[in-house]
């Protein structure tokens, strides 16, 4: 996949996980197991967009 389209898709995942988020955050009584893995998993989104960006190739390990 080329870089400028993996940095699309990283970048909409990224959007998404945000707006999921804020939408747990408004919740009455949010779930505090669901906002930390959507925190994990957006800081996840956020380092592969620092590699992509720098010409990286991310190494998976899960």
């Amino acid at each position: 996949m080329p870089i400028s389209h993996r940095l699309y898709r990283l970048y909409e995942q990224h959007r998404w996980i945000d707006r999921m988020l804020r939408d747990e955050q408004r919740r009455p009584e949010p779930d505090e197991l669901r906002l930390r893995d959507l925190k994990r998993r957006k800081l996840q989104v956020k380092d592969e967009i620092r590699i992509a960006e720098a010409g990286l190739i991310p190494v998976r390990t899960g």
